[in-house]
């Protein structure tokens, strides 16, 4: 028999986990029972994104109610482990605590650590020893493959660069990124799909490896540009219309002048409000 769930004016933590074990016991609700946690694991990266986009538009009301649907993924998932009598909830907040208090001796213990630079470097030789990694590649490894690829990448070559496997200028990686680029080509030419694939893949992992060295974050540095393609696209679309032009059916080059006239636009609506501030 579950357990009641009572309906009062304000709720805790502990009403979160009763709610989610009424919702998933004989008599609560048919989609909740049915859910593993395969079926709902691509709403916990979801749920996660739209809290980055609430800390991104700086809306504290919409960053609470997300990180309250964040908080739903984790007592779902968790319910699901304790109908196996695997482990609770308060097991995960037993481990993650723990976790904290080893990976900080720098506060926890008797490790130094006056700056950030020297807090890093503690946590990240705490983490090493907690995990038993006797290698820099198996500290590589570990970086999860489902991460977005670029932030995946990025990642990997910070740690290869930590290990002393890196350019000693950004030229290396700049000159690496324009043969991997003449590799596409050649790839290209010879028409191998698996070869134009891999190379491809070459041509982004450089380009990322840019990115590191100018210290710029590569996902937040695609968005943007793909930002940017979007605001230019609707004036190029917006001066089709009044021009009674016809995209689909348009040469490259009246399409290309729609662009450049896009791009002119923007740089003076950019460099107006440079002026204003």
């Amino acid at each position: 028999m579950s357990k009641e769930f009572i309906i009062k004016n304000r709720y805790d933590i502990s009403d979160l986990l009763d709610i989610v074990e009424v919702l998933r016991a004989p008599g609560g609700c048919p989609w909740d029972r049915e859910q593993t946690h395969e079926s709902i694991k691509k709403n916990f990266i979801e749920e996660t994104y739209e809290v980055v986009e609430a800390i991104n538009k700086k809306n504290p009301t919409m960053l609470r109610e997300e990180l309250g649907d964040v908080l739903l993924q984790i007592v779902l998932h968790t319910e699901m482990e304790r109908e196996q009598n695997s482990f609770t909830f308060d097991d995960v907040v037993d481990e993650i605590v723990k976790k904290l208090v080893a990976r900080h001796p720098h506060v926890f213990g008797d490790v130094v650590a006056e700056n950030v630079s020297q807090a890093l470097e503690s946590w990240d030789e705490a983490k090493t020893r907690l995990k038993g990694q006797k290698t820099k590649t198996e500290s590589m490894q570990s970086v999860p493959r489902e991460l977005p690829a670029l932030m995946r990448a990025q990642k990997i070559q910070h740690k290869a660069a930590k290990a002393g496997f890196d350019w000693d200028s950004i030229d290396g990686a700049v000159e690496k990124l324009y043969e991997e680029i003449n590799e596409l080509k050649l790839a290209l030419q010879q028409g191998e799909s698996r070869e134009i694939e891999d190379e491809f893949g070459d041509v982004l992992f450089s380009a990322v490896n840019i990115a590191r060295f100018i210290k710029v974050d590569s996902e937040q540095a695609l968005t943007g540009a793909t930002d940017k393609f979007l605001s230019r696209f609707e004036l190029v679309e917006q001066q089709a219309v009044e021009n009674g032009i016809d995209m689909k059916s348009s040469s490259v080059e009246v399409l290309d002048k729609l662009w450049n006239n896009a791009k002119k636009i923007k740089y003076a609506e950019h460099s107006a409000m440079e002026e204003l501030i």
